[in-house]
């Protein structure tokens, strides 16, 4: 199942569920849209794995199955 995780790990915006804004790897590691074009563009910072658009999770799959409530911020350089 796919981690949604609440958060870009660069500057720790929130990114519900729902939110078309958020970015994942093929780790998972979640990005806004922002950071991603602009300080990593489009390359996850961890891995090099191209950033893509995390799919949604709504209604009664979300609640069977809710987003990740565990931030998550690492220091990038071009997050500083």
């Amino acid at each position: 199942m796919l981690e949604l995780r609440p958060n870009c790990e660069c500057c720790d915006v929130d990114l519900p569920a729902e939110s078309t804004q958020a970015l994942i790897c093929s780790f998972e590691c979640t990005f806004c849209q922002a950071c991603a074009e602009q300080r990593f563009q489009g390359r996850c910072p961890n891995c090099s794995g191209q950033l893509l658009a995390r799919p949604s999770r709504v209604g009664t799959a979300l609640s069977n199955n809710p987003a990740s409530t565990q931030r998550i911020v690492k220091p990038h350089p071009a997050c500083a």
